[in-house]
């Protein structure tokens, strides 16, 4: 679509080009519509996204942003195993409010592995792949998430 690599600037808007084709090709093929069509971003999955990961062009805040127009959410994401379990909930809280301000189902499949860092590949096998190990924000949400609680629907209007 013109992007040197997934993530390079403008990879959002094309996802949401991409995801919009599709379900507008998913309705004028079929005289009943369901499910979740549009498009999936596993990094594990898939080359191209394995290559952008690999070489710093895909982040996970990028990975973030492109849940936005996309169908489910961040998927097949492997990170450093000592990442602490605070970091790795408030990366699931970020996509739970995505999810509830957008109103749509989202979904985070992110995988510690124990023993890799930045830079080392996780193979997972058959058809879930291989995948860089991403790097995470390292500045502390621990507090935040120690709070507890949950996310509350939003207000969507003021008119009766």
């Amino acid at each position: 679509m013109g992007l040197d690599k997934v993530g390079a600037p403008g990879t959002t808007a094309a996802l949401a080009l991409l995801n919009d084709a599709v379900k507008k090709g998913g309705i004028m093929a079929s005289s009943y519509v369901g499910g979740l069509s549009g498009a999936f971003i596993p990094v594990s999955e898939d080359h191209g996204m394995i290559s952008s990961a690999a070489c710093g062009c895909l982040t996970i805040e990028k990975l973030e942003a492109m849940t936005c127009v996309c169908s489910v959410g961040l998927d097949m994401i492997a990170i450093p195993g000592k990442t602490p379990d605070s970091t790795i909930s408030g990366i699931i809280a970020d996509e739970m409010a995505i999810g509830m301000i957008n109103q749509k189902t989202t979904a985070v499949r992110i995988i510690p592995v124990e023993g890799k860092d930045v830079g080392d590949m996780a193979e997972f096998g058959g058809l879930l792949g291989s995948a860089p190990i991403m790097k995470v924000n390292e500045y502390s949400c621990e507090a935040f998430i120690s709070r507890g609680g949950r996310i509350p629907a939003p207000v969507h209007s003021f008119k009766n």
